[in-house]
């Protein structure tokens, strides 16, 4: 079996639980090591693997692909020079802090011949799964009205200062509505017009922590929330349609069990409580039904493995350049909107 030989350009959070046991445990990858400018950690975790001193010493190695995965406003130049050194990319959401940059990054990969796999693991969340099968099952009619949530509690400002400095990717907006942009792209389609209203509510914070971004269709509004001062969360799912509503929780347990040392192998992975379940009430066959459905099985891993399969069998990639700049550009979208207090008209 072909191994991909891949290295991690952080070992941080991301890299210690998003990508690094996803690459050691599949078998089609090979994980080299991680650059680490101070804290030398993944040698503990996995022996055997390098610890890189410089991104250049990186970049000169045996490796095929490079994961970006360092705070967003470095991702662009990152990307940038490991292409330049013939190096395939993971590269984490947000691509990059302009949709200008996103198309550069494109050409340059098609110049060189290499292949960028936007990371956008939300699409393989069960929550988000189970959302895509009542669509793509019809259950609830014409969607007419759509809401999808990422709620916090906590008005404690962030120990990554690259996330609480004002700057270039910096804020809730570029951190969390890459995951709710994507996937309302990925259900809908392509809007027509955004709204949004992005703001302030830490007393401490200098970044932005709260939006509300509305997609405009011919037939459709979709809302997109997010802030740090919800308690008690509403359904991060919430779809409206000409038959009937389906409500659901955001409650993917993947995340939390990797926080908690779990590996993506360990029995019933991806499975939600059945507590989680979403209610689906709604007209079926000529009667009202108001049931629990079951979930769908997240599984990260399946990103991973679409990875391997394109690289190795040209398979089409999990998720592209394409639609990861198409995100960008309604991100720049909303803050013209929410600076001006306008619709904007989106155009790809």
């Amino acid at each position: 079996m072909q191994r991909i030989k891949t290295a991690l350009l952080s070992y941080g959070m991301s890299g210690r639980v998003f990508h690094a046991p996803f690459i050691h445990m599949h078998p089609g990858f090979e994980l080299v090591g991680a650059w680490e400018r101070s804290k030398k950690l993944i040698q503990e975790a996995y022996p055997g693997v390098k610890s890189y001193a410089s991104m250049e010493e990186l970049l000169a190695d045996d490796v095929d692909l490079v994961i970006v995965n360092t705070p967003s406003y470095t991702h662009y130049e990152y990307a940038k020079k490991a292409l330049l050194e013939g190096k395939h990319l993971i590269i984490e959401k947000p691509l990059t802090t302009t949709a200008a940059e996103g198309e550069e990054l494109k050409k340059i990969a098609a110049e060189k011949g290499k292949l960028i796999f936007p990371y956008q693991n939300r699409r393989w969340n069960s929550d988000y799964l189970t959302v895509k099968k009542v669509l793509d099952e019809k259950l609830l009619g014409d969607i007419v009205e759509a809401e999808i949530r990422y709620d916090r509690f906590n008005a404690t400002l962030s120990y990554k200062l690259h996330k609480e400095t004002p700057g270039p990717g910096a804020g809730i907006v570029y951190d969390l509505s890459p995951h709710l942009i994507d996937q309302a792209l990925q259900l809908f389609g392509w809007p027509t017009d955004v709204f949004a209203d992005i703001m302030i509510t830490r007393p401490d914070s200098k970044v932005d922590d709260y939006f509300e971004i509305l997609l405009y269709y011919p037939t459709l509004r979709v809302r997109l929330k997010a802030g740090y001062f919800v308690r008690e969360a509403p359904a991060g799912y919430s779809l409206f349609g000409t038959k009937g509503t389906f409500l659901k929780s955001r409650a993917d347990v993947q995340e939390d069990d990797l926080l908690a040392g779990k590996k993506p192998d360990m029995p019933n992975w991806g499975i939600e409580p059945v507590s989680a379940q979403g209610l689906l009430h709604t007209e079926k066959d000529g009667k009202v039904i108001r049931e629990k459905i079951p979930t769908e099985k997240g599984d990260y891993m399946q990103y991973f493995d679409g990875v391997y399969k394109t690289l190795t069998q040209g398979a089409p990639l999990p998720v592209n350049v394409d639609q990861a700049t198409d995100v960008i550009r309604i991100i720049e979208a909303a803050f013209l909107s929410s600076k001006e207090g306008r619709v904007v008209s989106v155009k790809r």
